[in-house]
This record gives C-alpha cells, structure tokens and sequence, in this order.
C-alpha cells in the first residue's frame, strides 16, 4: 500500500474546480482517462473510514474469473437500489444475507462477482459487493471493475442501497451510512461531492428509486459537509429533459464553439454536443451536464458583450418575468435585470453575470 499523506481542503476544491429483488443491475463498460489529479495518494484525510464488512465477513464465493483492476481513479460514485423488499429486519445478518443473494443473482447472469463495489444494508450495514473493492479504495489509486452502470464500469463506483425507494425514504441509518461511505470515497479518490448521481442519470432505469433520486442533492450537500469542503451544487441536467435550463445549455454549448439547436429539448444532438465538450476539456464524455460540466460550461458575461453566452442568461432572465430582450446584446436592458435578480437572490448587485449568478439563474 502507498504510503499515507495528507491531500488538504485546498487540493480537493481545486478538484471539484477541475471536474466540478428482480431489479438488480446491468453491465459493461468503456475506458475513459480520469483528470488531472495530484500525485499525493488520496488515502489519509480528514474523514475516517467506515466500517466496511469484506467479501470474507458475508462469506462470499470466490469470484468466477479474475477482478479487473484499473490503474486510473473512478471519477464518480453512482446510487443504486436493489429494488428488492423493504424488510424490517435490521440485522448484521440479514446484510450478509443481502450480499449472498445478490451476489448469486449476478453468477446467474453470467457475471463474473457481484456488480457493484459496495452494499448498504437498510439496517446501516456497509458492505464489499465486488471482491478487491475495499482494498483498492483504501489504496485510493486504483479502481475495481464493476457492472452496474451500462457504459461508466470502468469510471464508476457503484453504490446498492437494500430497499425500494420509489415512494419511501431509506431508513436513516442507512442514509447516514450513504453519506459516511460515500464521504471517504470521494476523500480517497479525490472525486469532488458533485460527482454523486443516480443510476438513472446514465441508464434508462427507475433506479435508485423516485425517493432517493430526489435526496441526492441533500446526499451532495451532505457529502460536502463531511469533507469540510464548499462547493457549488448545479442541477443534474440531461435526457429527456426541456425548459429553458435546457435552452441555457445549449447556448452556452454555441458559446463554447458546439454545433447543435438550441430548441429546449434534451435530445441525441445535445448529448453528442456535451460529450465534445466535455472531452475537450478534460471531463468522462457522459453527455450528462452535471456539476463538473457546468462550471467548465458556463462563462462570464457583462455590458458590451454579446453572443449565445449572453443569449444564455437573458433567457434565463425572462423566464423569471424579467423585461429584457432574448437578442444576445448585453445592454443597459439587461444589466438592469441582472442587477435586479441579484439582489432578489441577495447577491452583489454589479450586474455581471459570473459564476454565483450563472449558478442562481440555472438552480
């Protein structure tokens, strides 16, 4: 194991700057290069490490072939449900049960070990799901292999929570253990509490449930909170959505030099611009537009300037019932409407359009 250092609050800010049950899971993967990073090991920070059970605590058969190893860092966690009961029994056994069940129902898909990286009992249990996980997390350089998230396998860590959460909440010691886990993930691996989502956002699927969907800003937050970091915390945007958050992307895709509609509708076209640009600035081409993806997307904009950037944020304007021209002419119109809207979000009233108000209007 690599020796132990410190990578401080600083280094992980400057990484979120960089990037910014018959329902069990699917698989595959794709390779894609993590970002730049510091060469400091990711594995002695301030979160500690949880209690996690390993494949030999729930006596997990030996996995059917050898667990692939990558040598890059995964660049983001991914929740899950295990859409399976919601059972009252909150045992340590009832967790090692889960873990040989689910294990099982991934043999008899062909796999080769259980598809996920880790477990989460509804009782608060944190389990190893895929052998070699635990280990390589506590390296913080390396990332097993998984099969849970169609075409992320090989940037993903995979998170299964015991429960459907469509329309209930998961029990509170289970959140709080989502929120401990995934803490010193991101720790070890550097990947900035922005970079949390849902099965969903990457595969047609109703996983992680409605529920527990909607709670992943609150997980971020909470994430964020535990890693003593601040971060700005954009909405999740991607297909099949509309609106004018939408429409905002895609002009600001125009302002980056993309070629795509800017119609409002999250469509095949907008995904293929997102992942150009993401690839061009360093980020997994997902055509997701999170966190990461937003704050490399969006760009200062202010009296005298004009274009789809400026276009970008007057729709956004006039969408709140602001009076102002969607001409892409930033003018004394419209830096009279940002000042207004900043003050209304109690922001600094100077009539620019940077960062804080970009992440305002697009919240």
């Amino acid at each position: 194991m690599a020796a132990k250092n410190v990578l401080t609050r600083r280094d992980l800010l400057r990484l979120g700057a960089l990037v910014g049950g018959g329902a069990f899971l699917a698989s595959c993967g794709v390779k894609v290069a993590s970002p730049a990073l510091p060469q400091t090991p990711l594995n002695a920070l301030a979160v500690a490490s949880p209690s996690v059970a390993g494949t030999a605590a729930w006596a997990a058969q030996a996995p059917r072939s050898p667990i692939v190893l990558l040598s890059a860092r995964p660049t983001r966690l991914i929740v899950h449900h295990t859409a399976s009961a919601n059972t009252s029994d909150l045992s340590r056994a009832q967790a090692y049960s889960l873990a040989r069940s689910i294990q099982q129902s991934h043999f008899s898909r062909g796999w080769i070990d259980s598809g996920q990286q880790f477990t989460i009992s509804r009782g608060g249990y944190v389990l190893e799901g895929r052998h070699r996980s635990l280990e390589a997390a506590q390296g913080g350089q390396q990332h097993v292999q998984g099969a849970h998230c169609d075409g992320f396998n090989d940037v993903s860590v995979g998170i299964e929570n015991e429960g459907t959460y469509m329309t209930v909440s998961p029990p509170g010691g289970q959140y709080s253990a989502l929120v401990g886990l995934c803490a010193w993930l991101c720790q070890q691996y550097g990947i900035p509490a922005s970079e949390l989502y849902g099965h969903r956002d990457f595969n047609n699927t109703d996983c992680p449930g409605d529920v527990l969907y909607a709670k992943l800003p609150q997980l971020r937050a909470d994430v964020a909170a535990r890693l003593g970091v601040s971060l700005r915390l954009w909405p999740t945007t991607r297909a099949p959505m509309t609106g004018e958050r939408v429409r905002s992307a895609q002009r600001l895709l125009l302002a980056a030099g993309q070629s795509l509609t800017a119609d409002g509708t999250y469509g095949s076209g907008t995904a293929s611009a997102v992942r150009a640009f993401q690839s061009g600035v360093g980020l997994t081409p997902d055509g997701v537009i999170g966190s990461a993806t937003w704050e490399r997307l969006i760009r200062t904009v202010r009296r005298g300037d004009s274009g789809p950037a400026v276009q970008a944020a007057q729709g956004q304007l006039a969408a709140r019932g602001y009076s102002v021209a969607v001409d892409g002419v930033f003018g004394a119109g419209t830096e009279t409407a940002v000042r207004n809207f900043q003050t209304s979000r109690g922001l600094g009233a100077d009539g620019v359009v940077g960062p804080n108000t970009w992440h305002a209007l697009q919240s």
